[in-house]
């Protein structure tokens, strides 16, 4: 029996470095592949199921007033991010990994925090200025106000902007980083009040 399992062996190793482990690398490679991409699978998932069970979605919604499916966009970036590290580790164990693979990933990973920042840049400056408002609770639903030429009455404050319906019956959304930073005119009855 040992004699047995030893020929076997001796013969996977005199295939191996008859193939310069071309062959080994290959199945290697495609096993690492699968298991990649179910590992990314499962992890989207698991992290779609706990953001979820934080209800993630629900509270951001009612905290800013926006419908952004972070959840969904959690689960998708992390599926991919994993999908991505599985072709780059496949394509170092085929021996297929340069100095330009490293530059395309770099690039990619560039573009991923540029389009982050991009995306949020106006979302940090209004969720600040919404949380500062908040707090010093300088502004209610259905108080009248002017803010640079347009009058109206609050209708809703939600963390990053602010609505207004003047008289016409106009919907104007002004984002909170604007209502902390200009002059606003609170309206009294009969009065004008100005505020900053």
């Amino acid at each position: 029996m040992a004699t047995l399992i030893e020929t076997i062996v001796n013969a996977y190793e005199d295939a191996r470095a008859s193939t310069s482990g071309l062959f080994y690398k290959f199945i290697v490679a495609i096993v690492l592949l699968l298991i990649g991409f179910i590992l990314g699978k499962i992890l989207g998932r698991l992290i779609y199921k706990l953001l979820h069970s934080f209800e993630i979605n629900e509270t951001f919604s009612k905290i800013t007033g926006a419908s952004l499916k972070l959840e969904e966009i959690a689960e998708t970036f992390t599926t991919y991010f994993i999908y991505f590290v599985t072709v780059v580790i496949v394509l170092q164990q085929i021996g297929l990994v340069s100095t330009i693979l490293h530059l395309i990933a770099a690039g990619i990973i560039i573009l991923i925090i540029l389009s982050t920042f991009l995306g949020i840049k106006d979302f940090i400056p209004n969720a600040v200025a919404g949380f500062f408002m908040q707090s010093r609770k300088e502004f209610k639903v259905g108080q009248k106000i002017k803010v640079k030429g347009m009058q109206g009455k609050i209708i809703e404050i939600t963390l990053v902007e602010t609505k207004i319906e003047t008289k016409n019956g106009d919907i104007i959304f002004i984002p909170n980083s604007v209502l902390n930073k200009t002059e606003v005119i609170h309206i009294k009855a009969g009065k004008k009040e100005n505020s900053k």
